[in-house]
Formats: structure tokens, C-alpha cells, sequence
């Protein structure tokens, strides 16, 4: 009893980074709130999820043992100023495969057979018709934000999240010619598949833009081996044709902190919380 009763009270606000129950339970939170927010510090996770900084580094310890999470120096990703720059962490691609399903090899393997059988202009009507069956999923919730953009990219980000793509938003520049919204995808769910054929990302592109109504460029991506998918998205309406902005392109403008994130944190252009 007395060995329960300790094993209860360690597990009691997830620091007992051990694979079974509440551990394992928050240490899967961590991990999607890295891959929502990251590059973040676990000074930052910790205060997003209401656990202690001790428990969380646990957690960070046992991810970075399994090679799931990748640390960069804040100060290479947004500047902390004086002192020692801490960490901040990363989902690596081993991390965000660990996120998605068992069958990425198998539908990597049907498209290889169905370009080799029927061309490359099949595949890419595949893409267009999944991303087509999304829009057409997505476009009540989003048309409910209204004519305003930043609603309707809430809207969208909220509908990614919920189909697994870790999405949020956040201002860019705001009280300037440059004002805009930066989408962010923190996983992917076909990202082997995006990997393999880039049309996927193309199609995605295309059908933000026809859901928000403007022309919105596509910044990074998982596919190319960024650690986040960005899109900017403009504040003011634009011909709704999508444009790829080259890989590798910076963020349009400074970023704004990301709505919700913890008082104290600091976000770079690429999202990373100090």
C-alpha cells in the first residue's frame, strides 16, 4: 500500500516519465504542445500545461532519449538577450513520425503504383480531390468567421487541428501595408506522402486560399524538412489563386506572440517561444 501510495503521489502531476498511465498520457501532451509551438522552451511548456519545470524536463529527457525532440539555442531562433541562451525544443522527424500512422508507407507505395500505371497527372488529381473533399468540410466553420480574414483563419486553423495538423495563427505585422496572419501546421498526417509528392502541398495551398478568399503564400513546409508548415496570409482580399513561395523563404515580417501563448514568452518569425 505504502509502494502504491507513492507511486500515485509521483504520477500525480505527470512527472513520472515511466510508459504507462497519466506519464505516458502527459508526456504525449508535450509532445503535442512542441509540435503546436515549437521551437519552445520548457520553461514555456511548462506554464502552457500547469505542470512544474522539474517535470517537464523529465519529459523532455525521455523524448530526446528516444530521438523525438531536437534542442536549439533560443537565441538562434528569436534572441533572449544577456545571459545564457536556453533551450528550446523541436519535434525532430523521428518525433513527428512517431505522431502519425503505420500506413504512411502503404499509401506512399499506392501512389508510386498509381503514377508508374497512370502517369503523374493522376496523383495529382488525387491531391486535388482529397484537399477538395477538406475545403468542402471546412468551408461552413470557416465561412462562420464572416469577411473578417483573422476569423476566418482561426476558423481554419481550429478545422486542422481537429483533423491533426497541431494548427494555430498569429498576427504578423499588424498596423502596417505588411499585416497579415501566419497559419501554422505543427504535424502533418501525410507528410511522408507530401514528402514523396510535393502536389499535396500545392493542392493544401490552393484550397486555403479559395477558404479565405485571399491569395496566401506558402512559406515552409514538413514536406521540405522545415520544422513547422507556415502560410501568410494577407489582411487585405487579392485574387484567391494560390502562389508557392520559394522553400527556405522567410517569415513575412516580425511575428506577433501567438494568441494564448503564456505571458513572458517571447515568439520569433519562426514561432519560438522564450
Amino acid at each position: 500500500m505504502l509502494i502504491a501510495d507513492h507511486g500515485s503521489a509521483d504520477a500525480a502531476d505527470g512527472s513520472n516519465p515511466g510508459p504507462q498511465g497519466l506519464g505516458a498520457r502527459t508526456r504525449d501532451r508535450v509532445r503535442q504542445t512542441i509540435s503546436e509551438r515549437g521551437p519552445i522552451t520548457a520553461a514555456a511548456l511548462a506554464s502552457r500545461l500547469g505542470l512544474t519545470p522539474a517535470a517537464v524536463r523529465r519529459h523532455l529527457d525521455l523524448l530526446a532519449e528516444q530521438g523525438a525532440v531536437e534542442q536549439r539555442d533560443s537565441a538562434s531562433v528569436g534572441g533572449r538577450g544577456r545571459g545564457r541562451p536556453a533551450r528550446a525544443y523541436i519535434l525532430s522527424e523521428a518525433g513527428h513520425a512517431g505522431m502519425g500512422s503505420d500506413y504512411d508507407d502503404v499509401a506512399t507505395s499506392a501512389l508510386r503504383f498509381l503514377a508508374a500505371q497512370a502517369g503523374a497527372d493522376a496523383v495529382d488529381a488525387f491531391a486535388r480531390q482529397r484537399n477538395a473533399d477538406l475545403e468542402a468540410r471546412y468551408a461552413a466553420q470557416v465561412a462562420a468567421g464572416g469577411d473578417d480574414v483573422t476569423a476566418r483563419a482561426d476558423a481554419l486553423a481550429a478545422a486542422l487541428t481537429a483533423d491533426g495538423f497541431a494548427a494555430s495563427t498569429r498576427p504578423v505585422e499588424a498596423g502596417t501595408p505588411l499585416a497579415g496572419v501566419q497559419l501554422r501546421q505543427g504535424h502533418c498526417p501525410v507528410q511522408h506522402v507530401a514528402t514523396a509528392f510535393p502536389a499535396f502541398c500545392d493542392a493544401e495551398t490552393d484550397a486555403f486560399s479559395r477558404l479565405l478568399g485571399v491569395h496566401v503564400q506558402r512559406l515552409t513546409t514538413l514536406a521540405h524538412g522545415e520544422h513547422v508548415c507556415t502560410t501568410f496570409i494577407p489582411m487585405s482580399a487579392g485574387p484567391a489563386k494560390a502562389q508557392k513561395a520559394p522553400v527556405g523563404t522567410a517569415s513575412v515580417g516580425k511575428a506577433a506572440p501567438a494568441r494564448n501563448e503564456p505571458k513572458g514568452t517571447t515568439i520569433s518569425d519562426e514561432g519560438s517561444a522564450q
